[in-house]
């Protein structure tokens, strides 16, 4: 289960953050993540309460949004919202496509109690 250090890596950007910003605590961490990431919502929100024991962010809401896939096509240049497990390019359907979206994981917001 990579979810908990990876879990462990935002928390330690937001407790970083929450400290540059004199914040009592951390209200809610945001965070959008791809299909094709890697990592899996459910088990990241599991990992949340062991990462977060202990920290800023101990009592925080953890807010998941997935992010779509994009490719862009290389024939006739569309961009395209496709499925994950199919790439090609709803404009033409040629599969030579390049990803320009959903493998990201992002730290969208934070709020923070100061």
């Amino acid at each position: 289960m990579h979810e908990l250090a990876v879990c462990q890596d935002i928390i330690s950007q937001v407790q970083q953050i929450a400290l540059d910003n004199q914040a009592q605590s951390v209200h809610s961490i945001q965070l959008e993540i791809g299909p094709l990431s890697g990592v899996e919502s459910p088990l990241l929100k599991a990992a949340f309460p062991i990462a977060s024991a202990g920290t800023l962010a101990e009592n925080a809401e953890l807010i998941i949004s997935e992010m779509p896939v994009k490719v862009r096509c290389n024939i006739c240049n569309e961009e395209s919202e496709v499925a994950s497990n199919n790439l090609v390019c709803k404009q033409c359907g040629t599969w030579q496509t390049q990803l320009i979206s959903g493998d990201e994981m992002l730290l969208k917001r934070i709020e923070l109690d100061t």
